[in-house]
């Protein structure tokens, strides 16, 4: 694989995340945000990942981490700013959940011990005890895989599919834990993930990648916004309904001689009955919106969602 990077900056104060060539590639992750990013087997997502990780070098080009570029031996200092749990943890899986932490302190070489207990508790494992890891779920090591990668208080954490394999119960959890820790310890995240049905009940920001290049970039908001749910009505008249939707000053779009969709919340028993005095009658209701799935297959002009 051949990268060329330009212009790849992670800073700190804004976490602005602005990677260039996988081939002119530009990412810009807010300071707070839950970063989806997606893309279909082959794009690039976890040759990214492992390029700012520092888990493989470009073949040519360059990219900066916290102002720092890559070329420079203060790279990995920077890299002690961020976390992150790439493929699979890496964990030790004849030792316990504690001794796991233990060692990725005296790794990264931090001082003390003293708030592994806690950080076991944040991830849900303080109750884990003597257990050896290799009898944990996979739910439990990919928790305990971001207790590692929190040692030394990061501020952005890399995740790379982290509820790929787990099961309902599983993704629940993870989703609560990344929620959590966003939340409660305003840490950045930067997450790869082709479920994107779940991605799209976390992210507060998207990029949609292909082929090595960033497609488009989109908060959630805008997202929505493109997204936007409506109200699929079918009436035996939509001359009527077109003329009470105007009066309610309600956006529509009429879509046949009987079909319209309608973008408001709306009082379905009032409209019922305005309809129904001036001899328009409901035939059905269904509420309608675009998924992030459809949106992002549109945006790419279709193909697998899966990795």
């Amino acid at each position: 694989i051949t990268v060329q990077l330009r212009k790849n900056e992670i800073q700190t104060e804004k976490h602005s995340l602005s990677i260039g060539d996988l081939s002119g590639l530009s990412m810009n992750v807010p300071k707070g945000a839950i970063y989806g990013f997606v893309g279909k087997n082959g794009a690039g997502k976890t040759t990214l990942i492992r390029l700012i990780c520092g888990l493989q070098e470009p073949t040519s080009g360059n990219y900066t981490l916290y102002g720092t570029k890559n070329t420079q031996p203060e790279i990995t200092k920077c890299r002690r700013k961020m976390g992150a749990v790439v493929e699979t943890p890496s964990i030790y899986l004849n030792m316990t959940a504690e001794d796991n932490l233990k060692e990725q302190y005296r790794i990264i070489g931090l001082p003390s011990f003293d708030d592994i207990p806690n950080l076991l508790q944040l991830v849900g494992l303080e109750n884990t005890g003597r257990k050896k890891v290799k009898h944990f779920s996979l739910g439990m090591k990919q928790r305990l895989g971001i207790a590692i990668a929190l040692a030394g208080n990061p501020d952005l954490l890399i995740l790379d599919e982290p509820v790929n394999g787990l099961d309902p119960q599983g993704i629940i959890e993870m989703r609560e834990l990344i929620l959590k820790l966003n939340q409660k310890r305003q840490i950045t995240f930067l997450i790869s993930s082709h479920i994107l049905d779940e991605l799209s009940r976390l992210a507060t920001h998207y990029g949609f990648i292909d082929s090595g290049h960033m497609v488009k970039e989109i908060s959630a908001e805008e997202l929505e916004a493109a997204c936007r749910k409506c109200l699929r009505i079918q009436v035996s008249d939509t001359n009527i309904l077109s003329l009470v939707l105007d009066e309610m000053d309600i956006q529509y779009n009429i879509l046949s001689e009987n079909t319209a969709d309608i973008f408001a919340k709306i009082n379905i028993s009032n409209l019922t009955l305005t309809l129904m005095n001036k001899g328009c009658e409901i035939i059905s209701l269904t509420e309608r919106g675009e998924s992030l799935e459809s949106f992002y297959l549109n945006l790419i002009g279709g193909g697998k969602t899966n990795e």
